[in-house]
């Protein structure tokens, strides 16, 4: 059974999801050539801990893999889960940054790429077509709906403009854990899976890659990578289900 939020337990979510927009934005201004993926970390970190909550993915815990960052920084073909450190960013890169907050007992989770300077144009239509997968999934996350929906919607858009979503990670529900059921996939059939209710709460999180879904992992136990090298790129919104239709919880 999934954990459905009240309204008081929206708007905690909402602080939470606030921080989240708040660092991403902070990104912004300082993603450029020569930055250190672990200088964004010390950024976003200082900011999470600034506005009295804590870094959700510092400590963060698989068996027996501990996250050591606040922020996954996830360069190229790189998909999810890059560990910051001493690595330059380099110009014509794209660079995806999530982050999670967790305030007063509740979390928010968020993920955008950014271009570093200017980029290809193949790597532009890449950034733009996710953020409409996103879109597209945000857009069927109402009352009534099913749960396949939302991953066939995001599906749909990606493959339509030639690309191809991950199928190994997921997104997932989001409330006093960071991650809570549903899984929400990014591929799926409409009409399928679970009936959306008033009170759920979800990450939904396209990852699509220019070429093939399939993806490796790196020996740390964390970074994922496209299988053909190609580039990957991750948007993402911690969304409530209201009588209103989508919440989104992870804006300024």
């Amino acid at each position: 059974m999934f954990e459905l939020k009240s309204d008081r337990e929206i708007e905690i979510m909402r602080e939470a999801g606030l921080i989240v927009a708040e660092v991403l934005g902070l990104m912004k201004k300082h993603i450029g050539p020569g930055v250190t993926t672990g200088e964004l970390d010390r950024l976003a970190e200082e900011h999470i801990r600034s506005r009295g909550a804590t870094p959700a993915f510092k400590g963060y815990r698989v068996g027996g893999r501990v996250f050591p960052a606040s922020i996954c920084a996830s360069i190229d073909d790189v998909v999810v889960h890059g560990i910051p450190g001493d690595r330059k960013l380099i110009e014509g890169e794209i660079i995806s940054i999530d982050v999670g907050s967790c305030k007063d007992g509740y979390y928010g989770d968020g993920a955008k790429t950014f271009p570093v300077g200017d980029i290809s144009e193949e790597k532009k239509k890449l950034l733009k077509v996710t953020l409409m997968a996103l879109e597209a999934g945000i857009s069927k996350a109402r009352v009534g709906n099913r749960l396949g929906d939302i991953s066939a919607a995001v599906q749909d858009v990606a493959e339509q403009n030639g690309f191809s979503v991950v199928r190994d990670m997921v997104g997932h529900g989001i409330g006093r854990r960071m991650h809570e059921d549903p899984q929400v996939h990014n591929f799926g059939t409409p009409g399928t899976g679970p009936v959306l209710k008033k009170g759920l709460v979800l990450a939904i999180e396209p990852m699509v890659n220019v070429g093939g879904y399939k993806i490796n992992f790196k020996p740390d136990g964390w970074t994922t990578v496209t299988a053909d090298g190609s580039s990957s790129a991750h948007f993402e919104h911690s969304v409530a289900i209201t009588d209103n239709g989508p919440d989104i919880l992870t804006l300024v």
